[in-house]
């Protein structure tokens, strides 16, 4: 569960800053409006876009539950194995999406709140809060729903984890106001990208060892080599730092490759996605 629950903070963490940042470019959007009644409107649809936002994630996932709960034992397993995969798919899809548009997000938030405003549409700051707090919600269910599938875990564990990865996020994004030349969104947003990496990677890992249970993947080879000496997956440390990043101290041929695969697909993709940005900024 240590693990886990690592895994679970940082996601927590993760994606309660970035919705954090949404929220705090549109609030600060508002405060520089030269009429107070509109800015006092425009908080109005702000606050109620995110509560319609918590909304919609807390729909996601009380229909994952439920179709989970539904579904027959032996398709529970299929379903899960599923989820962790899709949860792994969509750090990575975040993780390129913002590489490419991280850069110009702010520009890009505030030129449709600009014409939001001379068209008089407060819908617009409405449907922005709804939507980035929805849109990380939803992740973080499937993201946690992935997460808990791939092992057992208690309820207890995972609430303090989320708690702790929600004082995190407030304390980071603090610290990011201040500007702080120790901790800047550029830092932030490199250091995290990492970790998502290895955590995509350590879901798809999990996700091959079910489909492996499943009798899906087939059996290439046994043990390759023996890392335990130097950090066993086994302990406490050791199974931290194979939830957060997909090691494996006895190593199949089917882990191996699959290892070798991902990292090769990640390294492709990211270079795509820099040499997009180059191309832009050129442009």
């Amino acid at each position: 569960m240590s693990g886990q629950f690592g895994q679970i903070v940082f996601i927590i963490w993760r994606e309660s800053v970035e919705a954090l940042l949404v929220i705090g470019i549109l609030h600060a959007w508002l405060s520089r409006q030269a009429d107070p009644a509109t800015a006092t409107i425009g908080r109005r649809y702000l606050w109620s876009g995110v509560l319609a936002g918590f909304g919609l994630a807390l729909s996601l996932a009380a229909v994952l539950l439920f179709f989970a709960e539904t579904l027959p034992e032996n398709a529970q397993d299929y379903f899960m194995t599923a989820m962790v995969l899709i949860a792994a798919a969509l750090i990575l899809q975040m993780v390129f999406w913002l590489r490419r548009h991280g850069p110009s997000l702010k520009t890009e938030i505030e030129a449709g709140l600009d014409h939001a405003a001379a068209q008089a549409r407060h819908w617009g700051l409405f449907v922005l809060a709804m939507l980035a707090v929805a849109r990380e919600g939803s992740e973080t269910v499937v993201f946690l729903y992935g997460i808990l599938a791939a092992g057992a875990h208690s309820l207890a564990p995972t609430l303090t984890a989320i708690l702790i990865g929600f004082a995190a996020a407030i304390f980071t994004y603090w610290l990011l106001q201040l500007g702080s030349k120790l901790l800047s969104w550029r830092l932030f947003f490199r250091a995290t990208e990492i970790m998502l990496l290895l955590l995509a990677g350590s879901l798809i890992m999990n996700g091959v060892d079910h489909l492996y249970g499943l009798g899906i993947v087939p059996s290439l080879g046994g043990t390759v080599w023996d890392s335990s000496l130097l950090l066993d997956d086994t302990t406490a440390f050791g199974g931290l730092v194979s939830a957060l990043t997909g090691y494996r101290s006895q190593p199949d041929v089917v882990s191996i490759v699959v290892f070798a695969a991902y990292w090769a697909l990640v390294l492709w993709r990211l270079s795509r996605a820099e040499g997009a940005v180059r191309k832009t900024k050129a442009a």
